[in-house]
């Protein structure tokens, strides 16, 4: 099982790289060490729709070395006003194809796994495990509880987005050092009882903006930068611009983290 602190603190950074990344190697964040512990890292990303296309782009751009794509389903006309990672030449494909293209050509460098087929309780073990951190930009209540299941399992962080209409919210669930999602979200069902952004809309800037603050997450837990959103939930009213933070506590009765192998 592939640990985030275990990544080495050098590596074989080329001249390429150097350039390639010199305006974020400037930061004393990150430097050559920080960098190199990006190309050393993976990341799964489930969902290639509006909240994995930002997402993806930046962990590509950012030096993620190795990033898995989780999707079964292909692109179609009315994704693209929020998907930007896809484009008209691209309708009918699958959409980890056309992401991993996309990817290939921003990030050369970067090995992209691509996995056209649903995450579900049959694989999600082993497509979860060559990866150092999940992040969930699925649409489904089933899909983002059995996510939390695998990291609570495997210990990984689980990076959290949602998005509907204008609001998004984006957290870092891990069961090891705070609340996992079901401590703060114990009683969901599946489907049914909430809205899903196919039934009540989102507007197509959202989506980037969630899944932009998901790939930030994500690469300061890589590079042990600054603070995570771990037992904080960061909203965002995108129609009056205002953002606010609620901070999430551990549910010591939690039906999954209290109980990992169940």
């Amino acid at each position: 099982m592939p640990s985030i602190t275990n990544l080495p603190n050098n590596s074989d950074i080329t001249d390429e790289d150097r350039l390639r990344f010199a305006r974020q190697i400037i930061l004393p964040e990150i430097g050559i060490e920080g960098q190199a512990r990006l190309k050393q890292a993976s990341v799964l990303v489930v969902g290639a729709g509006g909240l994995g296309s930002s997402a993806l782009l930046y962990l590509a751009a950012a030096g993620v070395g190795r990033i898995g794509i989780v999707d079964p389903d292909k692109v179609e006309l009315d994704n693209l006003h929020r998907q930007v990672i896809h484009g008209t030449s691209t309708l009918g494909e699958l959409k980890t194809e056309s992401a991993r293209r996309r990817l290939s050509d921003l990030a050369p460098q970067a090995q992209i796994d691509s996995y056209p087929q649903s995450f579900s309780e049959s694989n999600a073990e082993g497509l979860a495990r060559p990866y150092h951190i999940l992040l969930d930009a699925t649409d489904n209540l089933a899909a983002r509880k059995l996510i939390n299941r695998v990291c609570i399992r495997q210990q990984k962080p689980m990076v959290f987005g949602s998005v509907l209409r204008f609001e998004g919210q984006v957290s870092v669930f891990d069961a090891h050092r705070g609340p996992c999602y079901r401590c703060i979200f114990p009683d969901l069902p599946d489907s049914g009882a909430i809205e899903s952004p196919s039934e009540a809309g989102v507007f197509g800037p959202l989506p980037g903006i969630i899944g932009s603050l998901q790939a930030l997450e994500t690469l300061k837990i890589l590079l042990g930068a600054g603070e995570p959103l771990i037992g904080r939930l960061l909203i965002f009213d995108g129609l009056f611009g205002r953002f606010e933070e609620v901070n999430l506590r551990k549910n010591p009765r939690c039906p999954e983290c209290d109980n990992p192998s169940g």
